[in-house]
């Protein structure tokens, strides 16, 4: 009887070794440059107790993976999310530590469901959390952050498109109140439905669709827009986080965008990469739930599968990959290791350099050219 080949879940994949070198590459440059920026690396694991993960919010437990744990008998889910852990860690392990907080993190990741844009269900997460502050100076810290740290991995060029998802929240309770359900407004607008808009009776806000695209442009229309100058200390926050950074990435504006933004506050951000899809990165303003109260924070989280598989971070190793022969000199082998060579010793005599990966052999006199 044939034995079928084992066959991974949907969604899940096998990482061979040179891509999963260059994840290891990205992953370290990326967390370097957060590291060199003073955020401290945390670990958290892979599972928790559904609470702690999801709580009781629908968007989030969706994406939840869950099983019984046979010690407990409490539902555990795998994290989809490092950012939610990151946050328990900050109010609970590290509660007394000083304000504001610089974390960072790496780590794998898995979604209950795909999405047609990023059809994967697992997947790396990089990202870094401020906590203890959500103000500007802050903001614009976890940006230039981000864009560091996605220089020092070699990815770029790239765009940052702020939005601000609270805006509908201050035009309905404020110069622009709605008949309709505030949540059906933003689902029109994050569409840009204008004809939706109409029917709705919120013409008033169609000119919001128009402040969208290149960031001065965009912001000029939404600065026109706010004649009741609800929205002035929003747009001057903006001109502030973009001021350091906009000679080194391309800005664009969609002030309401609201996928991937359901839980931050007052200034979010996506990071585009052209020749991808869907965003590659998140982040903005979000708080942290501390009782019956709240923690400000700032943060993003980076998601470099695609681009690794676009062959970001994948190098030859061959140039530095020396064959040794049957009998070679250990104590030479050893030394070529400690000077970052990668050592392969033959196991018989018909084991050949080249099909080993090895641009290098070990001779008489020392490597020569396979």
């Amino acid at each position: 009887m044939t034995k079928a080949p084992a066959l991974l879940p949907e969604g899940l994949r096998d990482r061979l070794p040179q891509q999963a070198e260059a994840a290891s590459r990205v992953t370290r440059a990326l967390v370097d440059a957060m590291r060199a920026h003073g955020y401290g690396r945390v670990s958290p694991p892979l599972a928790e107790f559904r609470e702690t993960l999801g709580g009781d919010d629908d968007r989030t437990t969706r994406d939840l993976l869950r099983f019984t744990d046979p010690v407990s008998q409490r539902t555990l889910a795998l994290r989809p999310d490092i950012t939610r852990q990151v946050g328990r860690i900050a109010t609970s392990l590290l509660a007394g530590a000083p304000r504001p907080l610089r974390l960072c993190y790496a780590g794998q990741v898995v979604k209950l469901r795909a999405s047609q844009l990023r059809p994967a269900r697992e997947m790396l997460q990089v990202g870094a959390e401020l906590i203890g502050s959500d103000s500007v100076a802050a903001a614009r810290e976890i940006v230039s952050v981000a864009i560091d740290a996605l220089e020092a991995a070699g990815i770029g060029p790239v765009t940052i498109d702020f939005t601000l998802p609270d805006v509908v929240d201050l035009l309905a309770n404020g110069p622009l109140p709605v008949e309709v359900d505030i949540q059906q407004l933003r689902d029109e607008l994050d569409a840009k439905d204008a004809g939706a808009l109409t029917r709705l009776g919120a013409q008033a806000y169609l000119p919001l669709l128009r402040a969208t695209g290149p960031f001065d442009q965009a912001m000029a229309d939404l600065r026109a827009f706010d004649t009741s100058g609800a929205l002035s200390a929003r747009i001057d926050a903006l001109e502030a986080i973009a001021a350091p950074v906009r000679d080194r990435v391309t800005l664009t504006l969609d002030p309401t965008e609201r996928h991937g933004f359901a839980y931050q506050s007052w200034f979010g951000f996506q990071i585009f990469v052209p020749g991808q899809g869907d965003a590659v990165g998140r982040g903005g303003g979000y708080s942290i739930p501390v009782g019956e109260l709240e923690e400000a924070a700032v943060g993003f989280s980076l998601y470099p599968d695609p681009l690794i598989d676009a062959g970001l971070g994948i190098e030859d190793d061959s140039d530095r990959r020396i064959f040794l022969p049957l009998g070679h000199d250990s104590a030479l082998a050893a030394s070529l290791r400690a000077d970052d060579w990668q050592t392969v010793a033959a196991l018989s005599d018909t084991d050949d350099a080249r099909a080993l990966g090895c641009g290098w052999r070990l001779g008489p006199e020392g490597p020569v050219e396979a």
